[in-house]
C-alpha cells in the first residue's frame, strides 16, 4: 500500500492509522474479482445462481461447483476463491450435523449464519492465519413455517440477511436488477424467477471476459422444500429464453 497505509497490511492483526485491516479488504478484492452469484428470496423458496467460468474447453461440465447442499433444507452458494469457500462449506455441514446431534432438531437458518459469521471473524484476528478469499450465501426455507430467508456472510465475519443479493464482479448490476424483480407486489415464484435470474447474469457477464456455465439450483414446493441443483433441461430451456430476450433488447 502506498500513503497512509504503507506498512500496515503486512498483518490481519494491524489496523491502519484510519481505522482500516487491509488484509480483510484484500480478500473482498478477491470475491469481488470472481464470477457473479446470486440467490433470492421468492413467495415459495430460495433460488441460487452462479456464474461458473469455464477454464478450458475441455472442461467437463459441473466441474467445480459453486453451489452445495449443507443439509436437506439449506443451501450455499460461493464467490472468490473456490478452495476457501470450500473450507467455509465444510465448516457450515459440520456446524448441521453438530446441532442436529445435539438437539435432535435442524440448525435455523439465523445461527447458522451466526456461526459461520464467528469462525470466519476468527481468521482476522491472528497473524498465523489470513481471512478467508471467498464469501457465502446460505439460503433456507424453514421446514415448519415454509418461510425462506437468506443470509450473505462475509470474509470480516459480518452476516446479513437479505431478500435477495449478489457478490462477485456483476454484484452492483445484479443486484439493481434483483430489486427491481422483488419489486413485484404480487410476489414471485423460484419457477418464475428462473428465467429473468438467467437473463440476469447473462446481463452482467463482462464481454471481455472467458465464457461460463450457469449453476442454478433451489428450495421449493417442486423440490418438497429440499435443496436440489435444477435440471439440466429446464434451466437450459430458461437459459434459451433469457439469450433470446437480451438479443432482442439489444436489437431494439
Amino acid at each position: 500500500m502506498s500513503g497512509t497505509g504503507a506498512g500496515y497490511d503486512l498483518s490481519v492483526t494491524t489496523f491502519s492509522p484510519d481505522g482500516r485491516v487491509f488484509q480483510v479488504e484484500y480478500a473482498q478484492k478477491a470475491i469481488e474479482n470472481s464470477g457473479t452469484s446470486l440467490a433470492i428470496c421468492c413467495k415459495d423458496g430460495v433460488l441460487f445462481a452462479t456464474e461458473k467460468f469455464k477454464t478450458s474447453k475441455m472442461l467437463v461440465a459441473g466441474t467445480s461447483r459453486r453451489i452445495y447442499a449443507v443439509n436437506k433444507h439449506v443451501g450455499i452458494a460461493i464467490a472468490g476463491l473456490l478452495p476457501d469457500a470450500r473450507q467455509i462449506v465444510n465448516r457450515a455441514q459440520e456446524e448441521s450435523r453438530n446441532y442436529k446431534s445435539t438437539y435432535a432438531e435442524a440448525i435455523p437458518p439465523e445461527i447458522l449464519a451466526e456461526r459461520l459469521g464467528l469462525f470466519m471473524h476468527a481468521y482476522t484476528l491472528y497473524w498465523s492465519v489470513r481471512p478467508f478469499g471467498a464469501a457465502v450465501l446460505l439460503g433456507c426455507v424453514d421446514e415448519d413455517t415454509k418461510q425462506p430467508s437468506l443470509f450473505c456472510v462475509e470474509p470480516s465475519g459480518i452476516a446479513a440477511k437479505y431478500r435477495g443479493t449478489a457478490m462477485g464482479k456483476g454484484r452492483q448490476a445484479a443486484k439493481t436488477e434483483i430489486e427491481k424483480l422483488l419489486a413485484k407486489p404480487e410476489g414471485i415464484t423460484c419457477a418464475e424467477a428462473l428465467m429473468p435470474i438467467a437473463k440476469i447474469l447473462h446481463k452482467v457477464h463482462d464481454e471481455k471476459d472467458r465464457d461460463f456455465e450457469l449453476e442454478c439450483s433451489w428450495i421449493c414446493p417442486a423440490t418438497n422444500y429440499e435443496h436440489q441443483i435444477v435440471n439440466a433441461d429446464v434451466l437450459k430451456v430458461a437459459e434459451a429464453e433469457a439469450k433470446r430476450l437480451l438479443e432482442a433488447e439489444e436489437d431494439a
